[in-house]
């Protein structure tokens, strides 16, 4: 039974989100303080996390860049704020989903299923690289080594270089690396698989100064070019 931390302050919303989720098949843990959700995290594996933005001890986007300090746990924001600088930021910082106020809680227990599916491990190891190659992908473990050195991934970079070294030279959209990503392509933001690209890069030279695995494609996407790794 997968389960699922609340972080909301208002009970009435909290309530609901509980019912939903409960009735739904997960288990839920509701905290109306991002300092206790965060202490409950360091000590309990959760599955996912929804978590508001206006929690009145710390900002729902601060709580979610201490959570990335030690956690990868999906995170979905739900707040009332509607701006797109706001969902950018919301998920540059690592969250998965941005729910708006007011919300259907069927649709956010959709949601939180949908992510789980997305995130869940594959039993399979077709994604695997042979040892030669410059890159060797664990999938039990989660990690990725470029040139026999460990890359170290969020999670969201995880699965964006899986996704791209699973069929290298192929061109993927930046809507399907969303999706990759556990994002909702509809959502539109773009900008975020370009930093998170940005940052892939950087740790690539770290390892190799002069790597260019990863090809932009103006108006399409990216693509991995084994030739350049």
């Amino acid at each position: 039974m997968p389960h699922i931390l609340i972080v909301e302050d208002e009970a009435a919303i909290a309530d609901t989100l509980i019912f939903a989720l409960q009735a739904d098949g997960f288990s839920t843990r509701w905290f109306s303080l991002a300092g206790e959700a965060l202490d409950y995290l360091q000590q309990e594996v959760v599955d996912l996390v929804v978590l508001d933005v206006g929690l009145p001890d710390i900002n729902g986007f601060e709580a979610c860049r201490r959570l990335r300090r030690f956690s990868e746990v999906p995170v979905i924001f739900l707040t009332a704020r509607d701006a797109e600088i706001d969902r950018v930021v919301g998920l540059e910082i690592g969250a998965d989903d941005y729910v708006i106020k007011p919300f259907s809680p069927r649709e956010l227990s959709a949601r939180v299923r949908a992510i789980l599916k997305r995130v869940a491990p594959r039993a399979e190891s077709v994604a695997l690289v042979a040892e030669a190659a410059p890159f060797q992908v664990d999938l039990e473990r989660m990690r990725i080594s470029y040139r026999a050195q460990p890359l170290t991934l969020t999670r969201h970079e995880f699965r964006l270089l899986q996704c791209l070294l699973s069929q290298p030279e192929r061109v993927f959209s930046r809507e399907q690396l969303l999706d990759a990503l556990g994002v909702a392509a509809e959502a539109g933001y773009e900008r975020t698989i370009d930093s998170h690209i940005k940052s892939l890069r950087a740790k690539l030279r770290q390892v190799k100064d002069d790597a260019e695995p990863i090809q932009t494609h103006r108006g399409l996407g990216y693509s991995y070019l084994p030739g350049q790794a």
